[in-house]
């Protein structure tokens, strides 16, 4: 299927939206098992939307990439869904941190 750069443009930003909306209802999926399992979390793609308007010239505060991702301050939803992290997840992060 052929379309033209705009309509793909389009398509690419849906699919960025519904993909935070999914993170956002399954805040019961902590970021390190995100980095675990996928080798990114929340933070990542909150550095990648910085990383691209600072490629376009515009520059988006790190709070406010934060808060666009996680659908509220960073600080907020960590007081209200972040876990500690157990052994097991610190250890296979550690393994994974050193490929």
């Amino acid at each position: 299927m052929k379309h033209d750069e705009k309509t793909q443009i389009d398509l690419e930003a849906a699919v960025f939206r519904r993909l935070l909306e999914h993170l956002r209802k399954r805040s019961d999926v902590q970021n390190i098992d995100m980095m675990n399992l996928a080798g990114f979390c929340r933070n990542c793609l909150s550095n990648w939307f910085e990383d691209a308007a600072r490629e376009r010239g515009l520059e988006v505060p790190r709070e406010e990439a934060r808060t666009m991702v996680y659908g509220m301050p960073q600080e907020e939803w960590k007081a209200r869904f972040q876990k500690d992290a157990g052994e097991a997840q610190k250890a296979a992060f550690d393994e994974r941190e050193k490929h």
